[in-house]
């Protein structure tokens, strides 16, 4: 019998390959989603699956929240705020959205005994310099008046939450922390590096990096994430753990705008924009961000499959294909 799997936050970029890959493993998908980040458009290849169910609404709807868990095997909680641009432009939806709606996902997951996945971020590790980030590694973030920690903070917050619920009821919960997850489909709308930089590559317009280049991350494709995300959530031992899921291929974002330039046989210049102008007086940005995959590797034999050169090939042909089809 196919299983129910809920997942909020599923019109999304990560959402949308979770539930294209759960659809192909033969769950029925209920997919969660206030569209306020998100887009139907990201479901355009499985709008008509006959297990698929799209429900507008958001996470901070109790009596929704009770009906759809209620219902379903195991939820996915991706819901968030999402995007550098949208951290420092709208704090309050951030903190309200990441802790205020993962814990009514927690206290309706507790009540009916239904495993979740929660999705968390490598930023909060936040400026920490013990590298590679471990799972069990402190935390290190800037002051409270700098919004740009607000993230950071929030995304903690409901790790925490997830914790005092697995201690309080047993509930079945797995935190996995996702480093730069990128591929085909991702907006850089809210600020994502990759898109943002072929978008201006195939168009032959200035390719804009900002600070000095020299911050360093390692990027993991999206299918290798949703893979992973779903293995955990089969795998009774993750529950009560967090779990790193990435890559350890590391880049400068310097060395991504030449990469990207180099690929898509671009004409764009590449120029530096100070972080200030970007994004506020006083933005401050992690040097460095690279995962240990150890936990995951024992967990569940994770291995990333794509390499950066091959990601970063499907979003120039995904992007381009875009463009002509308008």
């Amino acid at each position: 019998m196919a299983k129910t799997s809920l997942v909020t936050g599923g019109a999304g970029f990560i959402g949308s390959h979770l539930t294209e890959e759960l659809l192909r493993m033969g769950d029925r998908v209920v997919v969660l989603d206030d569209l306020s980040t998100g887009n139907t458009s990201n479901l355009e290849d499985v709008k008509d699956h006959p297990f698929l169910t799209i429900r507008s609404g958001s996470v901070l709807d109790e009596a929704l929240l009770r009906e759809l868990v209620g219902s379903a095997d195991r939820v996915f909680h991706l819901a968030a705020a999402v995007g550098v641009k949208l951290i420092v432009r709208d704090p309050i939806k951030v903190i309200r959205s990441n802790v205020t709606g993962t814990e009514r996902i927690l206290e309706s997951c507790a009540e009916f005994g239904c495993p979740v996945l929660l999705a968390s971020s490598s930023e909060v590790y936040g400026k920490s310099e013990t590298l590679p980030f471990t799972e069990g590694a402190d935390m290190i973030f800037g002051p409270t008046e700098r919004s740009r920690w607000s993230y950071a903070a929030s995304k903690a917050v409901g790790e925490f939450l997830a914790f005092a619920y697995r201690k309080a009821s047993g509930l079945p919960v797995v935190v996995a922390r996702f480093f730069n997850t990128t591929g085909k489909r991702q907006s850089g709308q809210y600020g994502m590096v990759l898109p943002r930089f072929v978008l201006q590559a195939v168009a032959d317009e200035p390719i804009t990096v900002y600070g000095d280049g020299e911050q360093s991350r390692c990027f993991a494709y999206v299918g290798d994430v949703v893979g992973a995300a779903i293995k955990l959530l089969e795998t009774p031992q993750a529950y009560g753990e967090v779990v790193n899921l990435g890559s350890e291929e590391s880049t400068t974002i310097r060395g991504l705008a030449e990469l990207v330039k180099k690929m898509a046989g671009s004409a764009s210049e590449i120029v530096h924009i100070p972080f200030e102008e970007a994004y506020e007086p006083g933005f401050e940005d992690m040097p460095v961000r690279r995962p240990d995959l150890s936990k995951a590797r024992r967990l569940i034999g994770y291995e990333p499959r794509l390499s950066l050169r091959e990601i970063v090939a499907e979003v120039i042909a995904f992007t381009r294909k875009e463009g002509s089809d308008e």
